[in-house]
């Protein structure tokens, strides 16, 4: 039911399109034309205009048909234009994305040698002073495996 509902009023809408499009104006008159015939104001005037009129409206009918068609193949290049810029602007922001990422990840990496930099000389002045009992150095080799495990995933993700 619903289909028939929309193919009919495609169809509708199809001939108003074909009726509207086939308006022409002349001499401050609005013509109608269908096939051969000339309408103004429903009624039948072909025979009532010359050969050359007759001529003048079906040119400028066309004319006005020519000019649709451009204007709309005009219309479509305009949205394909902002299809593809709207497309580089989606890969731009991607690129800025991923590079903010790779900056992250980057950081991430650096603070993470820093602290293993930083524990590992705890660990050397610790060990210089004696202040170490064999269960510490076990849990400091525990906490620096950890950190150096941490590096080198982050450094596989840069």
């Amino acid at each position: 039911m619903k289909t028939l509902k929309s193919i009919i009023t495609t169809l509708f809408l199809f001939a108003v399109c074909i009726n509207y499009a086939q308006k022409v104006e002349y001499a401050g008159v609005t013509y109608l034309v269908k096939g051969n015939a000339i309408f103004m104001n429903k009624i039948d005037v072909t025979n009532t205009l010359s050969p050359e009129q007759q001529v003048v409206i079906k040119n400028k009918l066309s004319e006005e048909i020519l000019a649709n068609k451009k204007l709309k193949a005009a219309e479509k290049a305009q949205k394909n234009a902002e299809k593809a810029q709207n497309k580089a602007e989606k890969k731009e922001k991607a690129a800025e994305k991923q590079i903010k990422k790779a900056e992250k990840a980057k950081d991430k990496y650096t603070d993470a040698q820093n602290k293993y930099e930083n524990e590992l000389k705890k660990h050397q002045k610790l060990q210089e002073k004696g202040k170490l009992s064999p269960e510490d150095e076990v849990k400091w080799q525990k906490k620096l495996g950890d950190l150096k495990s941490k590096i080198d995933k982050l450094k596989k993700k840069l």
